[in-house]
C-alpha cells in the first residue's frame, strides 16, 4: 500500500469518529502492510451490552473487514476498581462472581457484530493480577500526580470538595497499561476515554512501543434523550432485549434524537438519513422503519416483523374511547404538568402521587419516572387510571 492509499485507508477507517489522534500515525501504520492490533476495553459492569456500545463495535468490525485483528479486552481486573470516568462520586466495586457472571455474557454479545476469526478476548487479569505491588510502583513511576490530574472529572471533584481516593487514579494508568501489555496499534472508545486512551499513548513510549492510535467515537443519548446510553442510568436498550421491548424503547425516543440513531445504529443511508432530517418521512413511521431495522440486525427480520405487529396491536390500535378528548401541546411538556394542563388533576403534587403509583400510562406503557418528558407527535395517548384518556397531538 503506498502512501496516498494509506491516507485514504485511514480517512475511510475513521469515517464517524469523533477524534483520531492522529490521522497520519493511522496512516503510517496502515501503510506498514501488517495487520494492525486495535483494542477496545469494556469493563463488566453490568451483563448487558447495548446499543450504545455497537457504535464502537461496528467501527472495530470496519477494521476487521479490512483485514485487522480485533483485541476485545475484558476489564475484569479494572472493574474491581470501578471506571471513575464522568462520575462525580466514587464508583462502589463489583464482587469477583459478578464481574465473571457479566464478562461470560460479553464474550457470547460481542460476537452479534464482530468475526470470531479474526478477534482476541483477552482479560485484564491476566496481567495484573501477577503484577505485584513493585510492578505496579514500576508502572506509576512514568506518571505524574500533575499529569493525572488534568483530567476534566478528577478536577472538578477536587474544587467541589468531593473526595478523590488513590485507587481511582489507578484506573487510568491500568487502562493504559493494558495498551502496553497487548502492544495496541490503535485504541478505540467513547469521546468520554479519551484520557485513558492518551495515558495508553504515555505508557508505550515509556515502555518503548509505538503509541497507538487514538480513535473517539460519538456517544449515543439514551431513550431518555437526556444523558448518554448507560448502564447505570438505565436508559440503555440492550443487545439481548426481547424484540418486542427493543422495538417498544426504540419507539419511545424523541423525534429530534431518530437522526441521530438513523445516522449512528443504522447504516445513516444518505437518502434516508435527509427524508428522516427534513421530515419527509412522517416520524411515526420513520421510527418504525429505524426500530424493525434494529431489531432484525439482532433478532432477525421474522422477529422484527412480530415486534412491529405487536406494537401496533397493543399501543396504536388498543381500544381508545372515540369520546376521548383531543388536546394541542405545541413541544414536549413534563409528564406532572401536562396532567395538571389537560384537568386530569388539580396539581403536580397529585400527578406525583399517580406516577408513583403507576396509575399513569403513555401509549400503553406504564410512566415510572417522575421526570418523564411527554413528546407530541412521538407520544400520542396519556391514560390516567381507568377512565381518563385523552389523545394529545402537535
Amino acid at each position: 500500500m503506498n502512501e496516498e492509499q494509506a491516507e485514504a485507508r485511514a480517512l475511510e477507517l475513521s469515517r464517524n469518529a469523533v477524534e483520531v489522534i492522529s490521522i497520519g500515525e493511522l496512516a503510517s501504520k496502515l501503510g506498514e502492510g501488517r495487520p494492525l492490533r486495535i483494542k477496545l476495553g469494556m469493563d463488566p459492569t453490568a451483563p448487558d451490552l447495548h446499543l450504545g456500545h455497537t457504535v464502537t463495535l461496528k467501527k472495530l468490525r470496519d477494521f476487521q473487514q479490512a483485514g485487522h485483528t480485533v483485541v476485545f479486552l475484558v476489564g475484569d481486573f479494572t472493574a474491581m476498581i470501578g471506571d471513575p470516568t464522568g462520575r462525580s462520586e466514587t464508583r462502589k466495586p463489583l464482587s469477583t462472581d459478578e464481574i465473571k457472571r457479566n464478562a461470560d455474557t460479553y464474550r457470547r454479545q460481542v460476537f452479534k457484530l464482530l468475526d470470531p476469526e479474526r478477534t482476541e478476548i483477552r482479560f485484564n487479569s491476566e496481567w495484573m493480577s501477577q503484577m505485584g505491588v513493585a510492578g505496579l510502583i514500576g508502572i506509576a513511576a512514568h506518571l505524574s500526580v500533575a499529569r493525572m490530574l488534568e483530567r476534566d472529572d478528577f478536577e472538578k471533584r477536587l474544587k467541589s470538595g468531593e473526595p478523590l481516593f488513590l485507587h481511582e487514579l489507578l484506573y487510568p494508568l491500568i487502562q493504559g497499561y493494558d495498551s502496553v501489555a497487548l502492544k495496541a496499534d490503535v485504541e478505540l472508545g467513547g469521546t468520554d476515554q479519551k484520557f485513558n486512551m492518551l495515558v495508553g499513548r504515555d505508557l508505550q513510549r515509556a515502555f518503548g512501543q509505538p503509541p497507538q492510535v487514538v480513535m473517539t467515537m460519538p456517544l449515543l443519548e439514551g431513550h431518555d434523550g437526556v444523558r448518554k446510553m448507560s448502564k447505570s442510568y438505565g436508559n440503555y436498550v440492550a443487545l439481548e432485549d426481547r424484540p418486542e421491548e427493543m422495538f417498544g424503547k426504540l419507539m419511545s425516543i424523541s423525534d429530534v434524537l431518530m437522526a441521530r440513531y438513523f445516522e449512528l445504529l443504522a447504516g445513516g443511508d444518505a437518502a434516508e438519513l435527509a427524508a428522516v432530517r427534513s421530515g419527509a418521512l412522517h416520524p411515526m413511521e420513520a421510527k418504525k422503519r429505524l426500530a424493525a431495522m434494529i431489531v432484525a440486525e439482532y433478532h432477525g427480520s421474522d422477529a422484527a416483523e412480530r415486534a412491529r405487529e405487536y406494537f401496533e396491536t397493543k399501543f396504536q390500535r388498543r381500544e381508545i374511547p372515540a369520546d376521548a378528548k383531543v388536546y394541542k401541546i405545541d413541544g414536549e411538556i413534563w409528564i406532572c404538568e401536562l396532567m395538571k394542563q389537560i384537568g386530569f388533576v388539580p396539581s403536580t403534587s397529585e400527578a406525583r402521587r399517580l406516577v408513583g403509583q403507576g396509575a399513569v400510562r403513555v401509549d400503553g406503557r406504564t410512566v415510572t419516572d417522575i421526570n418523564f418528558r411527554f413528546m407530541p407527535g412521538t407520544n400520542q395517548v396519556i391514560e390516567v387510571g381507568k377512565r381518563r384518556v385523552a389523545r394529545i397531538k402537535r
